[in-house]
């Protein structure tokens, strides 16, 4: 959960929300195929809440985001897979600009760094 304090009060924005916020801003960019699970925990977490939540199976828009605030900015981790044959340089800093412009514009926080780590390399077919 990031907290931070503003003229009216305390704000609280929860995880989920930055983890879909940051997943479907990365996942409308182009060459992005999926979201992917950096980790065993974390792809039984999101088992988990998208059992409790019932929540579609092809929505994984919240897998491989790791969000996480460092002297009063965000330090964002993507973990993706891509489109075989696109430019991963290419979409990395679409990723980076989109993901930094989504969140600042949504929350008014500012976003120290977005990490993009290529995790997969799907076919097109």
């Amino acid at each position: 959960m990031i907290k931070y304090e503003n003229q009216n009060g305390y704000i609280e924005i929860t995880n989920s929300y930055f983890a879909k916020l940051v997943g479907n801003a990365a996942q409308s960019c182009f060459g992005v195929t999926r979201m992917v699970n950096s980790n065993p925990v974390q792809s039984i977490k999101s088992a988990i809440i998208n059992r409790v939540e019932r929540a579609s199976e092809l929505d994984n828009s919240n897998q491989g985001v790791v969000i996480k605030s460092v002297n009063g900015a965000l330090v964002v981790d993507l973990s993706i897979a891509v489109s075989y044959g696109v430019n991963i340089n290419a979409i990395a800093d679409s990723i980076v600009n989109k993901v930094r412009y989504t969140i600042e514009s949504a929350t008014d926080l500012k976003v120290s760094e977005v990490n993009v780590h290529i995790e997969g390399i799907d076919s097109i077919n």
